[in-house]
């Protein structure tokens, strides 16, 4: 049984997606995955990052992490994207880079990468499952495989109970409303075991 590549692909203003992305990494190594987390470019500007410490905070603990490129997609078996919600669909870093994946798209090699989805937002009725929604119909377009988490794990629930994806609530202090790490790591888990059969 070969090795699966899962690339953990995120965006996080202060913290939030990165700490979930991290979760699903500890997961997929357990598994025995090779685990790349990478980051999308940041395109706000400087001064709406300065006016804000906390972004700036995590702008700087995170300046190791290697921004995505399209390599990484081509390398993953599977992929595991983490953005937070913006109006109910994804951040515009996010958007970004997806856009930027039309030549991949075109030359087929985004097809059969097994994918799922986490975000989190400011409230609990704040576009969480639309911004998870919107962003498989993209993947839809790119072929892929989405491995949602359904209710495959009492994990879920006991996070709030999105079965398509991993969504959290964050206060205004930047804190996580539940603890959802349980059911990342199953997410990540289960992205594993799907890409497993894929590669089988």
């Amino acid at each position: 049984m070969s090795q699966v590549k899962l690339a953990c692909i995120y965006y996080s203003s202060t913290g939030t997606n990165y700490q979930m992305v991290k979760w699903a990494q500890e997961a997929a190594l357990e598994e025995g995955a090779e685990v790349r987390v990478v980051k999308v470019k940041e395109l706000a500007p400087e001064e709406a990052i300065r006016s804000n410490p906390a972004w700036q905070d995590h702008m700087k603990k995170t300046a190791d992490i290697k921004e995505a490129t399209s390599e990484d997609i081509v390398w993953a078996d599977a992929i595991i994207f983490s953005t937070p919600t913006r109006f109910g669909v994804m951040s515009s870093q996010m958007k970004q880079f997806i856009d930027e994946q039309g030549g991949l798209w075109a030359k087929g090699q985004t097809m059969n990468k097994v994918v799922s989805v986490m975000t989190s937002a400011q409230n609990e009725n704040g576009g969480q499952e639309a911004t998870i929604l919107s962003f498989y119909t993209v993947m839809m377009h790119w072929g892929a495989i989405i491995a949602a988490p359904g209710y495959t794990d009492p994990a879920i629930a006991q996070a709030g109970g999105n079965p398509y994806g991993v969504s959290v609530t964050v206060n205004q202090h930047g804190e996580m409303q539940k603890n959802v790490e349980a059911a990342v790591k199953h997410q990540a888990r289960r992205v594993i075991h799907v890409a497993k059969k894929m590669k089988d």
